[in-house]
């Protein structure tokens, strides 16, 4: 391994780009749907010791020294976005004949710009670089900030960052209940690069028993967690979740408008399954509804027809403000609705988060002026809400619904479910096929269950739906590209968690720590030098 070390430090141009790369690329194999973690404890000590031979030239100012670890982490930012991401522009097939032009944009242009927040991250690793573990703890505060910034500039898009790659299975999922995200992304790049100490002889002794040491903690914490009784609940809320399945190339077709939303009722209306009460509570997914309210009144008739007493509806739709005068135009919303029994629409929330260029476009005028006025196959651009709000549930529980990817959030989420009961995420991943996003999705979304200590419910077109308790353990799910609907019986109580403020406090210690690490080594370094 040691001889391995020698050769990566010493690599120069393409060659250390290439291998930066290929190191991005085989980190994708920690994320979902492959969970193969072990990729990560390869590909980060492959980083380091890429790092270790980084040597700016003397001559340029502090910044230009700092541009060949920049262009490491960016070289590995690229493989790895591009290796997680690719799926992004199957969206764009759907109607290939309006927009396969864009897909080089989306496969190659979004991993290009995602792959500067790793490139930041390395040169801040890089700029507190030292000796032995003193750099592995520099490259995990470099990622921690990197992944912190990637949450919010630009929107934010923290898709796949490295904290999932720790957390494959429900037992490792439940120390970020307790760090966070932040402290997740910090410590899982510390531990993913730890291997490279073994060929350090001074640090390998050190580098084995923090391995070790941390791993230990993080399983055993998970374990203890799942073990751990929990409160008698004193309410239960019965849930139907429906998946219908429907191919994108029909779902704004008028032809088939009417059998998807039969499909829709029939699903909705079938028996409870074998042991299971009648659902108080039934789910349909994003944009489920194939037309508008406005123009189908009789369609509210029929869902107050089919649902029975007391029984409640969350449907994914379309919302419709109409223009209020001269000048105002018609707005569109992504929104979930309440349907009673009556059939009449007593709630609803609007999707506050859209996604650029998906839900609406940016500098629109700008892009206008070029003739471009929308990048998906969709029935129109939509305006984002004002703010989210708990839904009231049968029973008196209260959910707050987050639409599509505004799940992945996980301070968006924090805060607007701090006074719920239950989470519900509608979505619609069917743009993206049977490919890693769905996958991804839900395990995120599930991630948000556990951080929270929240039932998550979620409802997807196409799969992955399911049904998540307070501790990230599925309780049912639907496979991918399967028409059905699930009904469970789920209890209603908040799992003991740390609060979203303390969590990013505690986070913030754990990379405070590993800067204090990093400047210690670095000290004692200098003083051994002098």
């Amino acid at each position: 391994m040691q001889r391995l070390a020698g050769r990566i430090v010493l690599l120069w141009g393409w060659r250390r780009a290439l291998v930066a790369f290929l190191a991005g690329m085989l980190a994708v194999l920690g994320q979902a749907p492959y969970d193969f973690s072990v990729a990560c404890f390869i590909s980060f000590p492959v980083l380091v010791w890429l790092l270790d031979g980084t040597t700016g030239d003397r001559a340029a100012s502090r910044l230009g020294r700092l541009k060949p670890a920049f262009a490491v982490g960016w070289w590995f930012g690229f493989g790895y976005f591009l290796g997680g991401l690719w799926w992004i522009g199957l969206a764009l097939l759907v109607e290939a004949e309006s927009f396969a032009w864009a897909l080089p944009f989306a496969v190659v242009g979004i991993p290009l710009g995602l792959a500067f927040f790793y490139g930041l991250a390395t040169a801040i690793a890089r700029s507190m670089w030292g000796g032995g573990i003193g750099r592995i703890a520099a490259l995990a505060v470099g990622f921690a900030i990197a992944e912190w910034l990637r949450g919010f500039l630009f929107t934010g898009f923290p898709w796949n960052a490295i904290g999932y790659a720790a957390m494959p299975v429900t037992m490792l999922m439940q120390s970020v209940s307790v760090i966070g995200m932040d402290g997740m992304n910090a410590l899982a790049v510390f531990v993913f690069a730890l291997p490279a100490l073994l060929v350090d002889q001074s640090g390998r002794r050190i580098g084995v028993a923090l391995f070790a040491g941390l791993l230990i903690a993080h399983a055993g914490f998970g374990y203890y967690r799942l073990t751990k009784p929990v409160p008698e609940a004193r309410d239960h809320l019965s849930v139907r979740i429906v998946q219908p399945n429907v191919d994108l190339s029909e779902k704004w077709d008028a032809q088939v408008r009417d059998r998807i939303f039969a499909s829709l009722i029939e699903l909705s209306s079938r028996p409870p399954a074998q042991g299971q009460e009648r659902p108080q509570l039934i789910i349909w997914p994003e944009t489920s509804v194939p037309f508008l309210f406005t123009d189908r009144p009789e369609a509210l008739t029929a869902i107050g027809e089919m649902l029975q007493e007391g029984q409640l509806l969350l449907a994914g739709i379309v919302r419709e403000e109409a223009a209020s005068g001269p000048g105002t135009r018609t707005r569109y919303y992504n929104s979930v609705v309440a349907i009673d029994d009556r059939g009449e629409i007593v709630d609803a929330v609007d999707k506050v988060h859209l996604v650029p260029f998906g839900e609406y476009i940016p500098f629109a005028d700008l892009f206008a002026a070029i003739g471009i006025e929308q990048l998906v196959a969709g029935p129109m651009n939509f305006d984002a809400g004002s703010q989210r709000k708990d839904l009231s549930l049968p029973g008196g529980a209260r959910a707050v619904p987050f639409i599509c990817y505004e799940v992945i959030f996980p301070e968006l989420v924090a805060h607007d479910a701090e006074a719920a009961q239950i989470m519900v995420n509608v979505t619609n991943d069917a743009w993206f096929g049977d490919t890693p996003g769905p996958y991804q999705h839900f395990r995120q979304a599930q991630i948000r269950a556990v951080e929270n200590g929240l039932p998550l419910l979620r409802a997807a077109n196409t799969g992955i739906s399911g049904i998540v308790e307070q501790r990230g353990m599925v309780v049912d799910a639907l496979a991918i590209d399967t028409l059905g609907a699930i009904d469970a019986r789920i209890p209603v109580y908040h799992a003991e968690t740390i609060n979203y403020e303390q969590r990013r406090i505690n986070g913030i210690i754990v990379v405070l720590l590993l800067v204090a690490a990093t400047l210690v080594v670095n000290v004692r370094r200098s003083l051994r030098s002098n």
